[in-house]
């Protein structure tokens, strides 16, 4: 399959991983149209985008100058059909499939035959989201991890079709935001998801069954693993509905009861108890994010 070089990404979603994504593709020389439907979120994730860069600035890696020129490499819309110029479109929705499949169908028809899409998805089969949409060899997973600009992982996931072209460039844009691909099949939670969620549902299950307080779990798993946040302080930075959501996928698709997600991280994410987003989960979070008992 020839790829045409890329030079302008479409990332859809502009959540916090969206913003995320979009800020270390503008730094790394990028042109990037983000979009959602929604302006206050846009509007939000540009001022959280600016805030990013200044932080850079006050830490000498970049001048303001550098941050000016930065910021007009990004547009904000509310329409997908803008995406059109998009030489590769990441969408970054909220973990939902119906979600994400109809985003996928919808990009496929605005976007030409070249264009490559890609999902920033946790857990969400790569080979499902291609073939119902219609381009299986053009399809293909970029997991960043949370915060974006700091993590150094993009766990590149290949789906039964994705064909090694697209791997390839893939890989190359990656390794071009100073990240390291790093390529896997396509499975539910993939590697790093599969592993660290079912982690944090059992922290979540020694707090339920009363082993220990929040506090407690998190600090045994910092002090006795080298571990640089508790698996609940890191459940709240995630989001209990993202965590929740992960969680239900694995059970949905392994049918192992050991992916059981547990009753208080359902009740809390019923409750609105999503984290550091609601300013509350398993801490309490004031205006500066800083984590507090409950």
């Amino acid at each position: 399959m020839a790829v045409k070089p890329i030079s302008c990404v479409g990332i859809v979603g502009a959540g916090i991983m969206g913003r995320g994504i979009a800020q270390v593709f503008i730094q790394s020389g990028w042109q990037v149209i983000l979009s959602d439907p929604i302006s206050k979120q846009l509007t939000s994730a540009i001022q959280q985008i600016k805030k990013g860069l200044i932080r850079e600035v006050e830490k000498s890696r970049l001048n303001s100058g550098q941050k000016d020129i930065i910021l007009k490499n990004i547009r904000a819309v509310t329409s997908l059909l803008p995406l059109a110029d998009a030489d590769l479109v990441i969408e970054a929705v909220n973990e939902k499939l119906d979600l994400k499949l109809e985003i996928f169908s919808q990009i496929g028809k605005i976007c030409g035959k070249k264009t490559i899409f890609a999902s920033n998805t946790s857990s969400i089969s790569i080979t499902q989201l291609g073939a119902a949409a219609g381009f299986p060899g053009r399809s293909v997973g970029m997991h960043f991890m949370n915060p974006v600009p700091l993590m150094p992982l993009v766990e590149v996931v290949r789906g039964l079709k994705t064909s090694k072209k697209t791997l390839s460039v893939i890989c190359e844009v990656v390794k071009s935001l100073n990240k390291t691909p790093i390529t896997i099949n396509d499975s539910p939670g993939f590697v790093s998801n599969r592993v660290l969620i079912p982690m944090i549902n059992e922290a979540i299950f020694c707090v339920y069954e009363r082993v220990g307080s929040p506090e407690e779990v998190d600090s045994i798993v910092r002090l006795g693993m080298k571990h640089p946040l508790g698996p609940l302080a890191l459940a709240d930075l995630i989001g209990l509905d993202v965590c929740l959501d992960i969680m239900e996928t694995l059970h949905s698709d392994f049918k192992d009861s050991k992916y059981r997600p547990c009753p208080l991280l359902q009740k809390m994410v019923l409750g609105g108890f999503l984290g550091r987003k609601s300013g509350q989960g398993f801490y309490v979070y004031n205006s500066s994010r800083d984590p507090k008992k409950r």
